[in-house]
């Protein structure tokens, strides 16, 4: 795996002072880590710093959020972004999961604090407080429309919520477990979820009943991904018809990213098994890059991509820490990942370089979530941060 590059988590501040120094390092598995600092050398008219770089590391460019910073040693070269701006007043603790409507409009979250809101992603202001689980709530996102909330709690519960009045329209009922991840089958006739029980169930949001058991692994489901499959991929037929309150579950492949160090692939419709990959640690979470390769991530940092056609071994592992793989997103060309010592970072397949998503101080990152050219993260520390990229 290649060089992984570090910055001193608040070094924008830092550098915005004249000598202000930041620390970076750049560490290569099996050699012995470089360290350098970044000072600043006065700040222009324009509001950006002029910054010299250490022995062995090189500022390639620098804007007002942003700066390219390369180690040419290991041929390695990183983007830190700051946050173009940050949101302390959502929550009062550690924020569990984020979800930005389709419009970009609206923001929803859930906390350790026991709540969950909607607010407005372009200032944070609260707009709607969503109250009805028992406990913290694991999982919230929005449906395809941006007016409905589907969320999971560790009450085992499924809420969704109209996002215009906070009422809770429908509950379902029967996971043995807390809800750890959720799914929306097209535009949301039909709902998945996963759950510390061991299983994953479709569920029909008109008659709010469960339509069926797509998985019972015996091992609690960190997170699911649904994806369509590629036409050569042998799905299985249904043992029974499928009921007619299915919409849109035929040709879908379900991820199911277990604690038993497994990621399993199940036909949606016919509940049958596509594949069975063994990693190295329990499964946090998973995700579709296209019809064909997947990606999932481990508690121990691994970073499997998958080719669904063929998954006796994966296509590359990426590794940049040891820290548990928290989140995983497809992004434009390439995705992105979060993890537990509060680093999250974009890779694209056309850049010779990673950008990385700075000033979560080794307070994990939990999730992420995009609107255009926006990314959202959510993190122990309580802060929803909102960074800005300009063109990739």
């Amino acid at each position: 795996m290649a060089a992984t590059m570090r910055i001193q988590s608040d070094w924008n501040q830092v550098l915005r002072r004249n000598e202000g120094e930041a620390w970076l390092s750049c560490r290569s598995p099996g050699k012995s880590t470089l360290y350098g600092s970044l000072t600043c050398q006065g700040v222009g008219s324009d509001g950006i710093p002029e910054i010299s770089a250490s022995e062995g590391f090189f500022v390639n460019e620098i804007t007002k959020k942003s700066i390219l910073v390369s180690c040419p040693h290991e041929n390695v070269s990183t983007k830190f972004l700051a946050p173009y701006t940050s949101f302390c007043r959502i929550h009062q603790k550690s924020i569990i999961c984020i979800d930005i409507s389709s419009g970009g409009g609206l923001g929803v979250s859930s906390s350790t604090d026991g709540t969950m809101k909607i607010w407005q992603a372009a200032n944070g202001e609260i707009r709607r407080l969503l109250e009805g689980h028992v406990y913290d709530v694991n999982c919230c996102r929005f449906f395809p429309s941006g007016l409905v909330v589907l969320s999971g709690g560790m009450d085992a519960q499924l809420k969704i919520w109209s996002a215009e009045d906070a009422s809770c329209v429908v509950t379902f009922k029967g996971h043995k477990g807390g809800i750890l991840d959720t799914a929306i089958v097209d535009r949301g006739r039909n709902v998945i979820s996963s759950s510390r029980d061991g299983t994953a169930r479709l569920w029909d949001c008109g008659k709010s009943a469960c339509l069926g058991v797509v998985a019972d692994c015996g091992s609690p489901v960190n997170g699911i991904a649904l994806g369509v499959a590629d036409n050569t991929i042998n799905l299985g037929s249904p043992e029974n018809a499928p009921s007619e309150r299915e919409i849109g579950t035929e040709g879908k492949i379900l991820l199911l990213a277990r604690e038993d160090k497994k990621l399993q692939g199940v036909g949606l419709q016919s509940r049958q098994p596509v594949f069975l990959f063994v990693g190295s640690d329990a499964f946090n979470c998973c995700t579709f890059l296209s019809s064909i390769y997947l990606l999932a991530g481990t508690q121990d940092g691994n970073i499997y991509q998958l080719d669904v056609r063929n998954t006796k071994a994966p296509v590359q592992i990426i590794h940049r820490s040891g820290a548990p793989v928290l989140c995983l997103l497809p992004y434009r060309d390439g995705f992105i990942a979060s993890q537990g010592d509060g680093t999250c970072f974009i890779i694209q397949q056309d850049l010779d370089h990673v950008i990385d998503l700075t000033e979560a101080d080794c307070d994990p990152v939990y999730k992420v979530a995009t609107w255009e050219k926006q990314i959202y993260t959510c993190c122990r520390d309580g802060m929803v941060r909102r960074y800005q990229l300009s063109d990739l």
